[in-house]
């Protein structure tokens, strides 16, 4: 490895080192420890000597600069945490619409870092460049109420500032040729919703522009279960395409004129497509072995990696703390260091045709990248995909055609808008080949593993050291690999199931951590229901958490689904939970008239064929081994009051889960029905010092309580709660600080 690359290695180890595991007194003694060891490895012989000495200098000079970083950019504007200021802003981007206005990411006079403003909808109306000065709230980025956040100081965003006045715009340096990059992306993006509609434009703004967001939720969930996501993210392989392009229309042989125009393209798209880690390192990449031939050198993949990944923790440290760089990376080096070893594995020596060697170039390409990435998956999004390697077999070749033939629409419908709308039918049809492979895959039973099952974490462990000892054992056989496969595959069905046999009671239940919200799970035999699917955390998806867990139980459909109330913290995941589980019969209370949250719920479930049951009187489920009795509304006003309540019952064990109904509505409910003593209750409104009153533990005698809750400035769960709760005896559990809580009933 090149002398640059073990420097820019070295330097690298150092800023995910400071970011992750030092705290920032230590980052300068442990630097200059790194400068004493770099002069103790002078001792060694001169190979080695070289490379220990610039390792250790890069990883000093990375531990010096986190440091300088913090106290130049991050820390002064950390101090202006939950402080108002006026400030005048530039505009770093286009705004886009939220549910209470806009937000747009800003630069501020006088602060080193950016912001992310959010304000009124005529914020719409600005364009990058533009100025406006305001009376503002600031609070740090790096943690939102209780929650550490990292994607915001991933980006270079140190604080949120939320408009406390009247802004007073100007033209600002909006004309300046450094906002065409961005100005092209937006039209391109206005160009493909004109040209394309639904998921085709969706689809085409995340692939040629990075903007996502514009799929079905449908689509975007097929996507991700079939594990082609990645394709989204514009990356390598997109820069790639647009290389390739280059290189065409220049002329194979021109080296030099498509290095003169490859680069800037390349630059250009980068700022284009929003700057992410993985386009800036791959156009640094491919500009360092575009330009290598040039300066008469040799390309070198492994130096232009570790270069790129240099020059993005130069410019920021807190990058080294983005998901979407370490999945870039990590496929990259999956891709250099593994990739060309399977595929001599898989060829071996014999000649073979030329389907075969594009299927084991495409296997040993996915497993390469998989191999570095799959650990960083499971670890931020709690599951890997089981079929992605068939499922990039069948796409990957579809992405490039879809890729060049959309750009080329775009390019030509600026010309004449006929032209680009007939070009435009190429993409069409690829793009719905590539959402119907993945929706066919995505709806094979286990065609993804969830690590709500603790098993897993193991078994990934296991298939890590199996694989590396089969590799590392000599000599080197696809029949060792072929038996460490088949290991594999056989350990991988054993933990799924165990996973499965944890509920096998006779009625378990599950209180989803989806934070601010609430979701339970009940199962009894092979029925399963929820109560509530919500979360008031806009970063947390509490269909995507609730799906997760039903999938790692072994549930393909729900038998019932109630919503107590129709608040936003108890219903907003409902949406997320209908594109991957099928849900047969929603419960809803009865209310005197429909709310806007009310009939956009009722719709979606008539569009997904789910049968609706009101709840207008006290009624008994059957429920596999167990049953559940729902009572109705017993408010007069609000619509926490005139939420139903959920009681299920199993042999001698009942569990009472009261939605958010205040301790009034609790009277009543004790009053009107006769109540057993229960076992385990679900505190109300997330343990808010209304609920849960005294009244009610008596009359109840629950042993134990679970609290839904997260990250919230209502002060939940209330110190009245929690005492009561104790004085009355109730072990109480939190899904807060305990996560998913598991009970059961025998």
């Amino acid at each position: 490895m090149r002398r640059l690359a073990v420097f820019c290695g070295g330097f690298a180890a150092g800023i995910f080192a400071a970011q992750y595991l030092l705290a920032v007194d230590w980052l300068l003694p442990v630097g200059l420890a790194c400068i004493g060891a770099g002069v103790l490895t002078l001792l060694l012989p001169a190979p080695q000597r070289k490379r220990a000495v610039l390792c250790l200098v890069g990883a000093a000079l990375a531990l010096g600069w986190d440091w300088l970083y913090i106290r130049q950019v991050s820390a002064p504007m950390e101090a202006l945490a939950a402080t108002r200021q006026t400030l005048t802003m530039t505009l770093a981007d286009y705004p886009t619409e939220t549910r209470f206005g806009a937000k747009v990411t800003v630069r501020a006079e006088g602060l080193p870092g950016k912001l992310v403003y959010y304000g009124d909808s005529p914020l719409l109306q600005l364009c990058p460049g533009q100025r406006m000065t305001e009376d503002v709230y600031l609070q740090s980025a790096s943690r939102i109420r209780d929650d550490d956040v990292t994607v915001f100081n991933s980006k270079g965003v140190f604080l949120m500032a939320y408009s406390r006045g009247t802004p007073r715009f100007s033209a600002g340096s909006q004309s300046s040729p450094r906002w065409w990059p961005v100005r092209l992306g937006h039209a391109m993006q206005a160009r493909i919703r004109t040209l394309f509609g639904g998921d085709n434009a969706g689809f085409l703004l995340a692939l040629l522009t990075g903007q996502k967001g514009g799929l079905s939720a449908q689509a975007d969930v097929d996507l991700s279960e079939a594990g082609v996501y990645h394709i989204l993210a514009v990356s390598g392989m997109h820069c790639a395409y647009l290389l390739a392009l280059v290189a065409f229309l220049t002329g194979r042989h021109r080296r030099r004129l498509t290095a003169a125009v490859a680069i800037p393209v390349l630059a250009f798209y980068a700022v284009l497509a929003g700057g992410s880690p993985s386009v800036v390192r791959a156009c640094v990449m491919l500009s360092l072995l575009t330009a290598a031939p040039l300066f008469r050198r040799e390309n070198d993949p492994p130096t232009a990696l570790l270069t790129a990944l240099f020059l993005i923790l130069a410019q920021n440290p807190f990058a080294a703390k983005s998901v979407s760089l370490q999945l870039s990376f990590g496929a990259v080096m999956g891709l250099l260091w593994l990739t060309p070893g399977l595929y001599r594995l898989l060829a071996g020596e014999k000649k073979h045709g030329r389907i075969f060697t594009v299927i084991a170039a495409s296997l040993s390409t996915t497993v390469g990248c998989l191999a570095l990435t799959a650990p960083v998956s499971a670890y931020y999004f709690k599951t890997i995909s089981l079929v992605s390697v068939l499922s990039n077999l069948l796409c990957l070749w579809a992405v490039g055609v879809v890729f060049a033939a959309g750009l080329a629409a775009v390019l030509v419908s600026f010309l004449w808008l006929p032209l680009g709308r007939l070009v435009g039918l190429v993409p069409r049809l690829g793009i719905r080949y590539l959402l119907w492979v993945c929706h066919a895959l995505a709806a094979l039973p286990y065609h993804a593993v969830y690590f709500d099952n603790p098993y897993l974490k193991y078994w990934l462990v296991f298939l890590y050291v199996l694989f590396a000892a089969a590799w590392l054992l000599r000599p080197r056989s696809r029949r060792k690999c072929a038996v460490a496969a088949g290991m594999a595959v056989l350990t991988l069905v054993t933990a799924i199931r165990l996973g499965e046999l944890r509920f096998t009671h006779r009625m378990d239940a599950v209180a989803v951590d989806v934070g601010q919200g609430q979701s339970i799970v009940l199962k009894s035999g092979t029925h399963f229901a929820v109560v509530d699917c919500g979360s008031g955390n806009s970063w947390r998806d509490a269909g995507c958490d609730t799906a997760d867990m039903l999938l790692s139980m072994g549930c393909r459909s729900v038998e019932r689904v109630l919503l107590t109330h129709f608040d936003d913290d108890h219903i907003n995941g409902f949406a997320h939970l209908l594109t991957r589980i099928v849900v047969e019969i929603l419960m809803v209370p009865e209310t005197p008239e429909n709310s806007a949250a009310q009939t956009e719920i009722l719709a979606l479930a008539a569009q997904c064929g789910v049968a609706v049951e009101v709840a207008a009187e006290q009624t008994i489920l059957p429920f596999g081994n167990a049953e559940l009795t729902v009572f109705p509304p017993l408010g007069t006003s609000g619509s926490n009051e005139l939420g139903l309540s959920v009681l299920a019952s199993a042999g001698e064990g009942d569990f009472l889960i009261t939605g958010d109904m205040d301790r009034a509505t609790e009277k009543k409910l004790i009053e009107r029905y006769d109540l057993p003593d229960i076992e385990v209750l679900a505190a109300g409104h997330h343990g808010s010092k209304d609920s849960t009153s005294a009244e009610l533990l008596r009359a109840l005698t629950p042993e134990l309580a679970v609290i839904s809750v997260g990250s919230n400035s209502y002060g939940h769960p209330a110190e009245d709660t929690l005492r009561r709760l104790a004085r009355a005896g109730c072990a109480i559990y939190r899904t807060d600080r305990h996560g998913n809580v598991y009970f059961s009933f025998q």
